[in-house]
């Protein structure tokens, strides 16, 4: 593998990382937020008796392990990125 391919890859899962980042934020916002009418609906529907259960529960919990996913991702795609440069610089130093 040439160094080349290890600083793109690394750049490659960055992106990636962004990317799965971005949208697990943007199911996180959907799940979490009530337009005007479905906050009524829920408020009106809600009884003091009986415990809430919100069915997107799952689904805001697998938002939030993916967000945490990509960041742990990113960090990754920054060291091999670190790593690349490191090994293009001792590469340079033992050139000249």
């Amino acid at each position: 593998m040439d160094i080349q391919s290890a600083f793109n890859s690394g750049v490659q899962g960055f992106q990636q990382a962004q990317n799965d980042a971005d949208k697990a934020a943007a199911d996180i916002v959907e799940s979490t937020t009530f337009s005007g009418d479905e906050y009524s609906q829920e408020v009106a529907s809600i009884d003091s008796s009986q415990d809430v259960q919100p069915e997107d529960a799952p689904n805001l919990t697998q938002s939030i392990v993916d967000l945490k996913v990509a960041e742990f991702q990113a960090k990754a795609s920054a060291e091999v990125i670190k790593t690349s440069d490191d090994v293009l610089g001792t590469l340079l130093d033992v050139t000249a």
